[in-house]
């Protein structure tokens, strides 16, 4: 057992995680689960993982200190954050905070295993221009003001000048794709 990967899979949504629990066993890997940052440190009193994936959004917590905690135990340990929350903003702190990868939900096995292989970063790359909708724009400051208040809803709709109902209606919404 002590040759097989490590995996820490922090996610709150407990049927996802047995889902991927499941799926990575499968594939040789063995698999600890934490549901939010208290479990996670208890994790890490015992064992150092090889890799984590990270929900980005933990009931009321946020998984951008799982990133930083786990960076900070162990910067080569792989993490990848796995969000249906996705944003620029988050995905430019989660890559601060230690993070390899950033992935919109739905992501499947596969393409969490391809993120832990891409540690660094590609250089061939495609640039190009994107038209950019009023609705992702509206998405992507919504979650960048999210963030920075540190994923209070309240503060949030206070900073954007919205009722607080409207922004957990919105907030309740599939992600766009």
């Amino acid at each position: 057992m002590a040759d097989q990967p490590l995996l820490f899979l922090v996610e709150d949504d407990a049927a996802f995680a047995r889902t991927l629990q499941r799926s990575f066993e499968r594939r040789g890997y063995r698999v600890a689960l934490a549901a939010d940052p208290a479990e996670l440190d208890q994790l890490l009193a015992a064992e150092t993982p090889d890799y984590a994936v990270v929900d980005l959004k933990l009931g009321q917590a946020s998984g951008l200190a799982c990133v930083q905690t786990l960076h900070g135990h162990d910067p080569e340990t792989v993490i990848v954050v796995l969000t249906g929350y996705a944003s620029i903003a988050t995905a430019v702190q989660a890559v601060k905070l230690g993070a390899t990868s950033y992935l919109a939900k739905p992501a499947d096995t596969d393409d969490l295993e391809a993120a832990f292989g891409k540690i660094g970063g590609d250089v061939d790359t495609p640039i190009g221009a994107r038209q950019t909708s009023i609705k992702t724009l509206e998405w992507e400051r919504i979650h960048k003001t999210l963030a920075e208040s540190d994923f209070n809803v309240s503060e949030t709709a206070r900073r954007l000048g919205m009722h607080r109902r409207t922004l957990a209606r919105k907030l309740e919404k599939r992600p766009l794709r």
